[in-house]
């Protein structure tokens, strides 16, 4: 994620929980950078005239103020309930990071009452899990594509064989709840799919990747039938 990207983000992030702050540690932990680079990123938003101050105390950290968060939406209850099932259904998914930031700008952009009904009904909802810590997928994977840099990748294979590669991200495909990412190997010189599980360590270069079409004949499965996503 670019700072400009970093930036917005951290707007909508303060948005989302206002009035409640979020620390700088927090903060640091969720967009994977130093606390002195949140210190920094806060500073030059309050100087370009955002809203945001700094709260005091052990609870304390950053907030943004009321007038600059959306007005009520007119979501049920039920359907705020509905989001959150579905969030914790996406497993190792790419986008539940904007998933989770999303449900919690539905929920605070609600009425109060229904925001309210909304985590009475969710706390009656429990899921059945395996005693095994559930993979988070970094951040640098989630943003592959929505921002494009080439990545230098370490990949297990299914014989556990590690290799180092620089790879151009490209899309995603997920089947039967495992997620890959769809990529230009620069390895392999072609396209490749790599489960996400399977990669090891990722970093992102500041090289933007040359333009590259994905279709669903480039993706070439040869089992099942590809759906495209659809908004």
């Amino acid at each position: 994620m670019n700072r400009t990207d970093r930036l917005y983000a951290l707007v909508e992030e303060l948005r989302a929980v206002a009035p409640r702050p979020r620390s700088a540690r927090w903060l640091a932990e969720r967009f994977e950078v130093s606390v002195r680079t949140i210190e920094r990123d806060v500073s030059a938003l309050q100087q370009a005239g955002t809203p945001i101050y700094a709260e005091p105390g052990r609870t304390g950290g950053y907030c943004v103020s009321r007038e600059h968060t959306l007005p009520p939406l007119n979501f049920t209850p039920q359907e705020a309930a509905a989001m959150a099932v579905a969030l914790q259904s996406m497993g190792d998914s790419p986008f539940r990071p904007a998933a989770e930031t999303a449900l919690r700008k539905l929920v605070f952009a609600m009425r109060g009452d229904d925001a309210q009904a909304a985590r009475d009904l969710a706390a009656r909802v429990h899921f059945l899990r395996d005693d095994v810590a559930e993979a988070r997928v970094p951040r640098l994977i989630s943003d592959a594509v929505a921002h494009p840099r080439v990545l230098r990748i370490a990949y297990g294979d299914r014989a556990g064989t590690r290799t180092s590669r620089e790879i151009e991200p490209l899309g995603y495909v997920e089947r039967s709840g495992a997620w890959y990412l769809i990529a230009w190997c620069r390895l392999r010189d072609g396209l490749r799919a790599f489960r996400i599980d399977r990669i090891l360590d990722v970093a992102v270069t500041t090289e933007t990747p040359p333009p590259r079409t994905l279709t669903a004949e480039d993706i070439d499965i040869v089992y099942g039938t590809l759906e495209p996503l659809t908004l």
